[in-house]
């Protein structure tokens, strides 16, 4: 359970849930402290401004009227404003108290108090044990002149404390119910994740044993998901086919080399045992057994020629070709089947000189390939056009008949290996055809449509000599 996907997806999920939250809380609570104390800064400053001026002001007028200085209650303003009082310097109405707690330079430790300005700063009290923050405000009778001394409006620090400490228990509380949101939903969501991944996994097991009739889940939208499983099910549908091809090609020459070697074994054992003893019947058999020969040479040459060609490991020669001459040699060893089977058969050249650089048995190989496929499939007394044009850097090579035609969902099947609707042929002749146009530097094209026959063209390049 810890090691599998769908738990290491949710712990990694909500392992970056938590870092983000901690640094989100660090960064609000960093700020919240900024904010908090900025603001409690300007509140002592401004209260201490103002009650500064009002005792000034109260001295001054006393001063003035030769009256009796009015009574402050220190103790009152600081219920009011929440903040403690303190004053530093000599009295401001000789005779009376006024609740200020009075202290020496020295009680503010290092702190140098201006005479001009107001100084923001923290200090202990001596009869206090907690940190105040505090503003000294200088109190002049005139702007400019010596101040009698300092009024001090302080606040404790343990208050701002208090407010971002409550400020972070809120910010973990919440934090707390985003990770059991979050959970539930990465949860689900690796679930809906690794279940497809879980499904191919079991799916791979299958393929790998040779079973290809596998359940593949149908791919749900767009994703990398949903594109991995529907590459897995193209990949398992052509190894299935493949599967299918090699069953095919084992069947199609097993029967191929059975036959050939069916007949020869028969003339064997009929010369052996002397069944066959007339000259001309002895010379009819070695014939046969001859004819059977060759052909199983041929059967296993395609099929180690087509090995090669896909396997890269196929050699081809560089000589000058006459493709007017191969032509003529390839059309005239169709003659003769096509003056027996009444197909109208002809052969057109652009009348200009090709020649090419390239393998000539091999083009010769593929130029016969095709049109042995070409008679194939074109009934007796139909059309077989062989034609030859130069044209745009490239020679063109076409074999038009009037077969039945392809489909066009059959037009690059035909071309795969071991793929023949004719219950005589092997299907290699098309698909080494144009592994050698490939290898000869050129391609097979096809135009067909049902009905209207078929027209494969070899393109080839027409290098410079």
């Amino acid at each position: 359970m810890l090691g599998t996907l769908r738990f290491r997806l949710t712990a990694l999920f909500l392992a970056t849930v938590l870092v983000f939250g901690l640094v989100s809380i660090a960064l609000a609570v960093r700020l919240f402290q900024d904010v908090t104390r900025s603001q409690s800064v300007s509140e002592i400053q401004r209260e201490a401004r103002g009650i500064a001026a009002l005792y000034a002001q109260s001295a001054l007028r006393s001063n003035q009227e030769g009256a009796k200085a009015p009574a402050f209650a220190a103790k009152t303003l600081e219920l009011a404003t929440g903040d403690r009082l303190y004053y530093v310097g000599a009295s401001l109405f000789p005779g009376q108290r006024f609740g200020l707690v009075r202290l020496q330079q020295g009680d503010l430790g290092d702190v140098r108090l201006d005479r001009d300005r107001l100084v923001t700063f923290e200090f202990t009290p001596p009869d206090d044990s907690r940190r105040l923050l505090a503003a000294a405000q200088p109190v002049q009778l005139v702007r400019g002149t010596e101040p009698f001394g300092w009024l001090i409006v302080a606040k404790p620090t343990a208050e701002l404390r208090e407010q971002w400490v409550s400020l972070v228990e809120r910010l973990l509380l919440a934090l707390a119910a985003g990770i059991v949101l979050a959970v539930l939903l990465l949860w689900w969501l690796s679930r809906r994740l690794t279940e497809p991944v879980l499904a191919l996994t079991r799916a791979t097991q299958a393929v790998a044993t040779g079973s290809y009739d596998v359940e593949i889940p149908e791919p749900k939208g767009s994703d990398e998901i949903s594109l991995l499983s529907e590459r897995f099910r193209r990949m398992v549908e052509q190894l299935a086919e493949a599967e299918k091809l090699k069953r095919s090609f084992l069947m199609s020459v097993s029967h191929e080399l059975r036959t050939p070697l069916t007949a020869i074994r028969g003339h064997v054992e009929a010369l052996r045992e002397g069944i066959v003893t007339e000259p001309e019947q002895v010379a009819g058999s070695l014939d046969i057994i001859a004819a059977e020969a060759d052909r199983l040479e041929r059967l296993v040459g395609d099929v180690l020629d087509l090995a090669k060609l896909q396997a890269h490991r196929f050699t081809v020669r560089h000589e000058e070709v006459d493709m007017s001459r191969l032509l003529d040699h390839a059309y005239g060893a169709f003659a003769e089947e096509a003056r027996q089977r009444d197909i109208d058969y002809r052969f057109e050249a652009d009348g200009e000189e090709a020649v090419i650089v390239s393998d000539g048995d091999r083009v010769l190989q593929v130029i016969s390939n095709l049109l042995s496929n070409a008679f194939k499939w074109t009934p007796d007394g139909g059309t077989i056009e062989l034609s030859l044009d130069a044209r745009n850097g490239s020679l063109q090579v076409e074999i038009a008949d009037s077969g039945p035609g392809i489909r066009r969902e059959d037009r690059d099947r035909i071309f795969h290996p071991f793929i023949s609707q004719d219950s005589n042929g092997t299907g290699l002749g098309l698909p080494i055809a144009r592994e050698l146009a490939v290898a000869l530097g050129g391609r097979i094209e096809l135009d067909s449509d049902p009905g209207r026959g078929s027209r494969f063209r070899l393109v080839l390049p027409a290098e410079e000599r």
